[in-house]
């Protein structure tokens, strides 16, 4: 595995002191995809832990591929930005959600091509940002670690507070296609808008007849409207659109399919009214507006349009049609070539400047027929002016937004940008609880080979194997190295179940593996999901992902089968142990399609402790003292009577949302694994994360 800009070295004697044999570590690494993390490579002489006092334990043993955390989440952009999805559309990344389909690139040969992908997790957080401006008039908000692709490989958006590292100047060029500067004058929630996309739809391929036929005792008058199309989305798009003018159409099937044709459907209507109001709706205006011609294109593109090979073009034989096509692009600002009439009467309107501008007409018309807005297979080639002009640093923090996807990018505001991989605790290793947990991660490579060795032995009792009991098997490393697939096969390849307790919805991606080994053996599933007040949860735990995220994977993984437990931990005195808190907490765990809650009180290790001491005295001052009273001694659970107070109220809340609930009192001891810790930025901010 070789991940760009990584510098592999020697193992520093120093830099792991509680472990033992130091001829197992390979190498460490550090990359600039996790900034500021060192990732110790070992290999592990045995991966199955036996858990002391098994006979009171769910599990006797346990698996950690993983020792520390990399939930860190740093690589952030602004929530308004537009991401292409895989349907040809940009949408705000605030609105796009875990499972979305969107576009993201792979080198394939000799290029790097846009490809599908998915969105794997989403983490949002403050912190500040920067403004980044092309030559082309996009603008890009990020935060300074964001990187994006150069001519010249990745680059974060400025350099290290301390050190150096390959970071934006105005030398650089963004790889991508932009998105220039928005047109502030196109509203498509216009009328303007839809009487342009009825012109352009129905002008270039809709029918309006007007007959009569004489009988033997009256001339009957017949009048016509039809709109016959093989793509739903311009048909339904064109009847809502008639429907907001008064007009009422009916739908019905056109053609049926074959072989070598798509089925067609087609809307029409014979009330001569309805006939004459079309007729009306379609006129071009005496003196059409941007967003008439803005909707015209739309609709005539969805009418006559093509993009084969990524050469946009829109075809008629009718001088008038062609004529405002042409007067719509120049509106625009869309360079074009109107190409020679050809033997059968039809012109071609041209769109030239390659992507950028075929991007510009999308994004700025929005046509309804997605097909042809795909970019897949196209190979990235950067042909409008993507220098970047200026890095501004913007006043204040703000809240960023990322997300995981499978290709490792996205594309941002039209340019090609790296994402974020998914946050936690450590005391292990003679490393502390703070930022060593975020930044010193024990990655042991060969777990899956030793799991295999080990679970062929004939002394295997097949007993239940935990993973999530010490550090997330779900955390972002994982996005990288990607060992959880060959546990899971390993594991139910023996007849071996499992329990995996995670907070990372990086577990989505693995969900067909879960559903084939659940059909071998037992698998349990379990989401820790503590917060459920979007302010609170994102300043405990800023860079992991959100409650909604979370809740999202519970009912994914309930929609796949698997009775899902979330564990409501830690409930936190003041703050999270309102009946309104817990009552809310509940209600959407319950929507979410868990079948049971594990709740108990917030627990403070020796290790985190001042961290989180240090994290309230800045974000609740008027609560140190109550806490001091709570929570007394080196390390320390709520008292007794606290968390018996804490059954009394939680257990009937339970009961009335229908859920199964247990008291962490009444689980067993390892199983407590949402604790507090510091994120990676604990040091200088004090701000504690949950895991």
């Amino acid at each position: 595995m070789r991940w760009q800009g990584q510098k592999v070295g020697d193992v520093d004697a120093a830099a792991l002191p509680g472990l033992e044999d130091r001829s197992s570590v390979l190498r460490t690494v550090t990359t600039p995809e996790f900034a500021g993390m060192t990732f110790h490579e070992v290999l592990s002489k045995s991966v199955l832990n036996h858990v002391p006092g098994a006979s009171r334990m769910p599990f006797a043993w346990t698996i950690n591929p993983y020792r520390g955390c990399s939930h860190a989440c740093i690589y952030c952009v602004s929530p308004d930005t537009l991401i292409l999805c895989a349907d040809g559309r940009q949408r705000p990344l605030r609105d796009l959600e875990i499972g979305d389909e969107i576009i993201g690139t792979e080198e394939q040969g000799d290029y790097r091509r846009y490809v599908r992908t998915t969105i794997q997790a989403k983490w949002s957080t403050q912190k500040p940002a920067y403004r980044v401006t092309l030559a082309d008039g996009t603008i890009l908000i990020a935060s300074g670690d964001h990187r994006f692709l150069t001519e010249h490989g990745w680059k974060h958006v400025a350099d290290a507070e301390s050190g150096q590292r390959p970071h934006l100047t105005t030398n650089n060029r963004l790889m991508g296609f932009g998105i220039g500067s928005a047109d502030s004058r196109v509203d498509r929630t216009t009328s303007d808008y839809r009487l342009g996309y009825l012109a352009g739809m129905i002008r270039g391929d809709g029918m309006i007849f007007h007959g009569s036929y004489p009988s033997k005792t009256r001339t009957r008058e017949i009048n016509m409207f039809r709109l016959a199309l093989v793509d739903p989305e311009a048909l339904d798009r064109t009847r809502d659109y008639l429907a907001m003018e008064g007009v009422s159409t009916h739908l019905r099937p056109f053609t049926a399919e074959s072989p070598t044709r798509r089925p067609a459907n087609a809307i029409h209507t014979a009330a001569r009214a309805s006939v004459q109001k079309i007729e009306q709706l379609i006129v071009t205006p005496t003196t059409p507006g941007v967003n008439w011609f803005t909707g015209f294109l739309a609709g005539i593109f969805d009418a006559e349009g093509s993009c084969s090979r990524g050469v946009l073009r829109i075809s008629n034989k009718d001088a008038e049609i062609i004529r405002l096509i042409e007067e719509g692009l120049r509106e625009l600002g869309i360079p074009y070539v109107a190409e020679a009439e050809r033997p059968n009467g039809v012109r071609n309107v041209r769109v030239t400047g390659g992507l950028p501008s075929r991007q510009k007409f999308f994004a700025l018309t929005d046509p309804a027929i997605t097909r042809k807005l795909t970019l897949v297979g196209f190979a990235v080639e950067t042909a409008s002016n993507l220098r970047v002009t200026e890095v501004a640093p913007l006043s204040g923090t703000r809240e960023l937004l990322d997300i995981t996807t499978g290709t490792g990018d996205f594309i941002a505001n039209g340019v090609i940008s790296h994402n974020c991989f998914a946050r936690g605790t450590h005391e292990y290793l003679d490393l502390d609880g703070g930022a060593d947990f975020d930044s010193q991660i024990v990655v042991k490579v060969n777990v899956v080979e030793v799991l295999e060795k080990e679970l062929r032995k004939g002394s295997w009792q097949h007993e239940t194997v935990a993973l999530g009991t010490n550090t997330d098997p779900y955390q972002r490393a994982e996005g990288r190295y990607k060992l959880m697939p060959g546990i899971i096969e390993a594991l139910a390849a023996s007849g071996t179940p499992m329990s995996i307790l995670t907070k990372g919805t990086l577990i989505r991606r693995d969900i067909p593996l879960l559903i084939e080994a659940d059909k071998r053996v037992p698998v349990d599933v379990q989401m820790s999901i503590a917060m459920y007040d979007d302010e609170l949860q994102k300043a405990i735990e800023p860079g992991a992902p959100t409650t909604q995220a979370r809740l999202d994977t519970v009912r994914a993984l309930a929609d796949a089968g698997f009775p899902v437990t979330v564990f409501l931990m830690p409930i936190m005195p003041h703050m999270t142990d309102s009946v309104a808190a817990i009552d809310e907490g509940l209600r959407r765990i319950k929507e979410a399609g868990a079948r049971r809650v594990i709740y108990g009180a917030l627990h403070l290790r020796a290790g985190v402790k001042p961290w989180f001491f240090q994290w309230l005295s800045e974000a609740r001052p008027d609560l140190v003292s109550s806490y001091r009273g709570l929570y007394p001694g080196v390390s320390a659970e709520a008292p007794k009577a606290y968390r018996q107070w804490l059954a009394k109220r939680v257990r009937p809340l339970i009961r009335m949302h229908g859920l199964d609930g247990r008291h962490e009192d009444d689980y067993p001891q390892r199983v407590r694994p949402v604790r507090f810790a510091p994120t990676a930025a604990s040091a200088p901010t004090a701000q504690p994360m949950l895991f």
